[in-house]
Order: structure tokens, then C-alpha cells, then sequence
């Protein structure tokens, strides 16, 4: 199968200032109980973009556990077998994640059973997503809303 154009990723997504948009009524709603604001925006903006086409696998945030995606990614909701996140096909088995959230952070993936560090795309996308989950994190007051800009 041959794409005749890239997927959409967080390449193609832009950073808004605050004042510049906000995310609808309906999902502000949905995340107004966290009490970290950028989370809750972030959250909703991802909402947003993942219906235009933004890889779930590429998210900073988790709508599920309602928090950045390093912080749960070690959650066995998070292994999927059938496209190879969190999986390590060589031994069939689950891939672990060891997350320091102290700055700068980092994110290393492993596997138990060969001892092999699983680098697949898959395991790269889970990577990629810890890194930039742990700079959306330690990101101060700065506007990070993403939102898909117009055609």
C-alpha cells in the first residue's frame, strides 16, 4: 500500500497563543474537574486534532487516564499487540518503559525477555511521544494549544 500523501502528524499541527482560540464549549466541559489547566487544554486540543487526523499513537496526553502520556504509558491498556506499541515481536512479549520525570526526563523502553532494546517504528512512536509528553510537561506558562490550521 502506497500513501500518496504523508499521514498527518504533530508536524502539521501550529502552536495558538491563548487568546487566539479555545478549545469548544463540549470539551472544556469534559476536562474542567484537572486542576493542571495546559493538561486540560492540551487534552482538548488533542481531542480536536485526533479528529482531523492527528496519530493517536503521537499524543502528548492520554484521554483515557486524563494525564500526559508518559505518565501512564507503563499501563498494560497501553500494549498493543496488533501494531507493535509497547510489543516486542522478537520474544513476544511485553516491551517495559522506565519514565524520569525529573528535568529534562527521560524515557528508555526494554524487554525482559531477549534483552534487546525493541526499535521498531511502533516502540519509536511510544518514544517520541514519552519525549514530547515530558516537555509539554515541564513547559512553564507557555501557550502549547495545537490545533490543525486551516487548508
Amino acid at each position: 500500500m502506497v500513501l500518496r500523501t504523508s499521514p498527518p502528524s504533530r508536524a502539521h499541527l501550529r502552536l495558538l497563543a491563548e487568546a487566539d482560540a479555545a478549545p469548544p464549549a463540549r470539551r472544556r466541559d469534559l476536562y474542567a474537574e484537572i486542576a493542571d489547566r495546559r493538561l486540560a487544554a492540551i487534552l482538548a486540543a488533542e481531542d480536536v486534532a485526533e479528529e482531523h487526523g492527528l496519530s493517536a499513537h503521537v499524543r502528548t496526553t492520554c484521554y483515557v487516564h486524563r494525564c500526559w502520556v508518559h505518565q501512564c504509558v507503563s499501563d498494560p491498556m497501553h500494549v498493543l499487540i496488533v501494531t507493535g506499541h509497547r510489543w516486542c515481536r522478537r520474544c513476544d512479549r511485553t516491551v517495559d518503559v522506565e519514565i524520569d520525570e525529573t528535568f529534562p526526563g527521560s524515557v528508555e523502553l526494554s524487554c525482559d525477555g531477549c534483552g534487546v532494546p525493541p526499535d521498531t517504528v511502533a516502540n519509536r512512536e511510544v518514544l517520541l511521544a514519552c519525549r514530547t509528553s515530558l516537555r509539554a510537561m515541564h513547559g512553564g506558562e507557555a501557550s502549547t494549544l495545537y490545533v490543525v490550521p486551516e487548508s
